[in-house]
């Protein structure tokens, strides 16, 4: 009751609080173009009809002709002039406003930032001061600009927006307008041009006005205008006193820590999302909860947030007051919970959990959901018989009480042992650590009774005679029940850590055989044989259209028809599962990072196995999810390779045509100019011009043959088609056939050549080194400035022939002497100007490299000048005197 009259009162105070100032409203949109300035106006000529004393401090019409007719009649003060920066700015006359004292005023766009020099930097400042002037505000604003939805909206646009409006603003809010138009529409104004001119709106149609994110937007403002409703709403029900009214169909769930904390948040965000309704998840905490309870929580309410719901934690002494209180204070309609394990004294007392929630919570819809491990435990309940493994137990702590009950008569009687309950002590602790605590426990009964009737006097009576006996046996028991528990507690965290580390020893072994994997199908017969090794039962794989099985099991047609189910729906299914349980197999989906189904796991279990472990579980369903996102990294690693290769393959082509349409072209139409000269005037020429035209042809022709050989030389190269026949020549005579070529081509070039006379034959083919030859030095006289000559010179280092080129032009950076030699690659400066093909060095080092030799770029002589060297290996043939003593 107290609570109540607390809310009541702060409901009063709130309301007269915002009616003390004027009244705002404010017209809602989710992007610019719905039509909120057009409404207002439309709203405005109303209040006018209607004798409103009404004013325009700023309504921005942005060239809408529409818009704009709408002002006509309204009283419009005039804009108040700011310069800055040898600007002139208008902003609203804010002064004279609050002077001329108006019963409403239309200020648009809400969010506007002032020009520097105005009293307030920005526009809903200036709302706040006319608010608190007692006078009525219109406003306009879209919802992408409240500050509260900034991160949402730089989520759904990928554009953080700049200019907000603190959610304290909406606080004042008297009454909201929501203006909406179908995304189509809005697109369709758009393009027309009657939101932004051509260009802007051919950019906005591209980035922000998607349908996408124009659809994302307005559902965003339909539900905020539908929250601040149902805000005013409860305000108005709290000052009059009344319950609130849930308008909005809220989902409470509440979560304990006690194992199914997740699954009910999924559960929950399914039904939310089914009725389409917000949802929260909450735990009530009494009492500090213990560590393995506080991460389940924890662990649950990160899940719910990236779930889309609220987590809260509450306080209180009563569970279901909390519920019931928070769920009053926000609207909630429904309650969702899990399935408790109901002590039979409170349920006898009406005094369980979903009992209290039924009294007390008539209004609520209540959903109790069954939990696994619920159903596991009323399955358990229903039988009659433990099951094989709990009687063993059981046997084990009757054993362990007649060895006690043995070992204590025999220290009695042989050695005199007084104190025999440590005897029994013992036995407790050893059956603790075998089995579980209902073991345990049974045997501190029993041997509590065994001590008892044993070796209590008087003997063989349950009755004790002195007091001392009496505080004895039962501190016996406790300290049974204790160190039975410690040692149970302990042996099943001995139990999990070795769980865990085997886990770990599988999911290492498992990553380090998918970091070998470079293809999908190695991804799947890695994956199949860890889950073999750590699971030890036949497994197979499909990703894609590539399967790994094993050779011991095969999947049947009602296997495989539950793998396609599993890869369709993305849920497991087969054998433990409720969908086509008659499988053999158990299939589990291979889900990569947006939830889409990749592939397919199945693993095959002896057919006696009535249900998997839940260790077992988790580590099949870790695993699968390794051996997903090794698959999908491996997918995405050729998707950029193929992109790579495809890249490289259209830069490639680009040179090639550029080349082609620059290169080959210029000798083409040298040609055809000489020819049609001679054509066309070759009567009226002398011998010499025609001579001269001759000559042009057939130069430029031998020029166009080379580029023409270049390419098929290359293309030999990158095929192993090219074919060494090797002979026997003179340095000499190779050098000075490739520089008579080029003096030919070239006759103004300065060839200077070093070649010792000594120098022997070599073995090699002698066109192609030639051509080699001649590329490196027409390469150097090209770049080479008039009258500077380019010196070729030979010399043997020990079993190899070193032929240098050296220029004296700008030289080549020393960051791309290397990729001079590959294919179309041309440096903007230096010796590898825009001035051939870019095949010329490509093509040296590929007829070297045929003949075991290299090719290097150096600098030259101090520093100026490029130096290319070409080392040969000096080979003799099958037979040859040299080759023996080679």
């Amino acid at each position: 009751m107290t609570d109540s009259r607390s809310r009541q009162a702060d409901a009063l105070i709130e309301g007269l609080q915002r009616d003390a100032g004027g009244r705002l409203t404010v017209f809602l949109g989710a992007a610019p173009g719905v039509g909120k300035t057009f409404s207002m106006l439309t709203r405005a000529q109303e209040q006018l009809r209607r004798g409103v004393d009404l004013v325009a401090g700023v309504v921005e019409t942005h060239g809408r002709a529409e818009t704009a007719a709408l002002l006509h009649g309204v009283p419009t003060l005039p804009q108040r002039q700011l310069t800055y920066r040898d600007r002139t700015l208008q902003e609203m006359d804010l002064d004279a406003i609050v002077q001329r004292a108006p019963a409403l005023v239309l200020v648009d766009e809400l969010a506007h930032r002032n020009a520097p020099g105005s009293r307030h930097e920005r526009r809903w400042q200036d709302v706040l001061e006319l608010l608190d002037a007692g006078i009525d505000v219109w406003t306009t604003v879209n919802i992408q600009h409240l500050e509260s939805l900034n991160d949402v909206v730089l989520r759904i646009t990928g554009i953080r927006v700049t200019e907000t409006v603190p959610d304290v603003v909406l606080d004042r809010l008297h009454d909201i307008v929501l203006v909406d138009l179908p995304p189509r529409e809005l697109i369709a104004r758009l393009q027309q041009g009657k939101v932004y001119i051509p260009e802007q709106a051919s950019q906005a149609l591209q980035s922000f006005f998607s349908t996408a994110n124009l659809t994302a937007l307005r559902e965003l403002a339909m539900q905020e205008a539908a929250d601040r409703v149902d805000s005013s709403l409860r305000e108005v029900r709290a000052a009059g006193g009344e319950a609130a009214l849930p308008l909005r169909r809220r989902v409470l769930v509440a979560i304990d820590g006690a194992g199914q904390s997740e699954y009910l948040v999924r559960v929950a965000r399914r039904i939310a999302e089914r009725r389409d309704a917000p949802w929260t998840v909450v735990t009530v905490q009494r009492r500090r909860a213990d560590e393995a309870t506080q991460r389940e929580i924890d662990a649950a309410f990160a899940l719910a947030r990236r779930l889309g719901a609220d987590a809260e934690l509450l306080h209180g002494a009563s569970v279901a007051d909390a519920l019931l209180d928070h769920a009053a204070q926000n609207n909630v309609s429904t309650l969702l919970l899990g399935r408790t394990r109901e002590r039979p004294l409170a349920r006898m007392l009406n005094r369980t959990l979903t009992q209290q929630l039924i009294q007390h919570g008539a209004h609520y819809e209540i959903t109790i959901i069954s939990t696994p491990r619920a159903r596991a435990r009323s399955r358990r309940d229903r039988q009659l018989s433990p099951s094989p493994g709990q009687g063993m137990e059981m046997l084990q702590a009757l054993v362990a009480c007649t060895l006690a009950c043995a070992v204590a008569w025999v220290a009695e009687r042989w050695v005199g042992m007084a104190d025999l309950s440590m005897v029994f002590i013992v036995a407790v602790v050893l059956v603790a650590a075998r089995t579980r605590a209902s073991a345990a426990v049974l045997a501190a009964g029993l041997c509590f009774l065994a001590y008892n009737f044993l070796f209590i006097a008087p003997r063989f009576t349950f009755a004790i005679s002195a007091r001392q006996g009496v505080i004895t046996v039962f501190l016996f028991l406790a300290a049974a029940l204790v160190a039975g528990r410690l040692a149970s507690r302990l042996r099943m965290q001995v139990v999990a850590l070795r769980a865990a580390n085997r886990h770990a020893h599988a999911r290492q072994q498992l990553g380090l055989q998918l970091t070998r994997a470079a293809s999908i199908e190695a991804v799947a017969s890695a994956g199949r044989q860890a889950l073999e090794q750590a699971l030890e039962a036949p497994a197979w794989l499909r990703i894609g259209s590539d399967v790994a099985r094993s050779g011991s099991a095969v999947p049947g047609d009602t296997d495989l028809a539950a793998a396609d189910w599993s890869q369709r729906q993305g849920q497991a299914s087969g054998r433990f599962t409720d969908t086509l349980a008659g499988a053999r197999w158990w299939c589990l989906p291979l889900l990569d990072g947006d939830a889409r189904c990749i592939g397919v796991a199945a693993l095959c279990f002896p057919q006696g196995l009535a249900r998997l472990a839940p260790e077992q579980r988790q580590l099949a369903m870790a695993m699968v999810d390794d051996i997903a996102q090794a698959a999908l990294r491996t997918r995405l690693v050729a998707e950029l390779e193929q992109a790579h290769v495809s890249n490289e393959t259209e830069r490639l082509r680009s040179a090639l045509l550029s080349s082609v349409s620059h290169d080959l072209r210029s000798p083409l139409a040298a040609m055809i100019g000489s020819a049609d000269s001679l054509a066309s005037y070759g009567e009226a020429m002398d011998g010499s011009d025609r001579r001269a035209l001759l000559d042009t042809i057939m130069l430029e022709g031998e020029r166009l043959d080379r580029y023409i050989q270049n390419l098929l030389d290359m293309t030999r190269l990158g095929h192993d088609g090219l074919t060494i026949n090797r002979d026997w020549i003179g340095v000499d005579e190779l050098v000075g056939s490739a520089a008579r070529r080029l003096q030919r081509y070239q006759p103004t070039v300065q060839l200077v050549l070093d070649i010792p006379p000594s120098l022997a034959p070599i073995w090699v083919h002698p066109a192609l080194v030639e051509q080699a030859l001649f590329n490196v030095m027409e390469n150097a006289a090209k770049f080479s400035p008039p009258g500077a000559p380019v010196t070729v010179s030979a010399r043997l280092q020990g079993a190899t022939l070193v032929v240098d080129v050296l220029d004296h032009g700008p030289g080549i950076p020393a960051d791309e002497r290397a990729r001079i030699f590959d294919m179309f690659y041309s440096v903007e400066r230096g010796d590898r100007g825009r001035h051939g093909t870019g095949l010329g060095l490509a093509i040296c080092q590929g007829m070297i490299g045929a003949h075991g030799g290299s090719v290097q770029a150096l600098a030259g002589q101090d520093g100026r000048g490029t130096l290319i060297r070409i080392s040969l290996p000096l080979l003799t043939p099958a037979g040859h005197p040299d080759a023996a003593a080679a």
